[in-house]
């Protein structure tokens, strides 16, 4: 499951992270944000595990800024250590954009995250223009393809072929990938005939509140 952040505004109504995250970026609060996330999933994980839930890997969303502050190495021990949860149910996101503002310093922190035991993605790859010397140092085990080659998928040829090609990439680098945005069958058909067998999106189910995810866990044991 991957966690995402919901803005329950009193007269809006639920709004998307795509348009509240850039201004928490913005005004400087998506670093508290990122910690109040990562506290808060990490405990429910914890709690559907202590139910005898199987749960797989938490996937989490992680900024750029969160992780360029010098005490995160330390504050994600401290939330872990607080949960009792072990490090190898979770895995971060980074976007390849974001890596790609300061490469050299984002691959020692996301070396570091590596060595503890964490899983690390790279989420909306073949968007942030990496090559592919940064991409064989970066310490990753996942690759995230971006929706946007994806949504046109079977019209758009082209963006079946950069789909294949990464696809093909993540395969020969030894890398697990998935692919999200997927909206309909023959999208989903389309990407396990490429070989890419790890696919999201709402052609399977639209978000959900921890609750309903919770009774969907316990069917799964009926």
């Amino acid at each position: 499951m991957e966690a995402l952040v919901r803005w329950n505004h009193p007269k809006k109504g639920v709004i998307s992270p795509s348009k509240f995250i850039p201004l928490c970026e913005e005004i400087g609060f998506i670093v508290e944000l990122d910690e109040w996330t990562m506290r808060t999933a990490t405990k429910q994980l914890k709690a559907w595990q202590a139910q005898g839930l199987h749960t797989g890997r938490l996937s989490l969303n992680l900024s750029i800024s969160r992780l360029e502050k010098d005490d995160f190495i330390d504050s994600l021990e401290r939330i872990l250590a607080e949960v009792v949860l072990d490090k190898k149910y979770i895995s971060f996101e980074v976007t390849e954009s974001q890596v790609m503002i300061n490469p050299e310093e984002s691959i020692q922190k996301l070396t570091t995250i590596s060595n503890s035991g964490i899983h690390l993605a790279i989420d909306d790859f073949g968007t942030g223009y990496s090559s592919l010397s940064y991409l064989k140092r970066l310490p990753i085990n996942k690759l995230k393809i971006d929706h946007s080659f994806v949504d046109d998928i079977p019209q758009n040829k082209h963006d079946m072929e950069i789909v294949k090609t990464i696809i093909t990439l993540a395969k020969n680098l030894n890398l697990e990938i998935i692919a999200e945005g997927i909206a309909t069958q023959q999208q989903c058909d389309i990407l396990l005939a490429y070989g890419c067998h790890e696919i999201q999106g709402y052609y399977y189910h639209q978000p959900e509140a921890a609750k309903d995810i919770t009774n969907r866990l316990r069917a799964f044991l009926q």
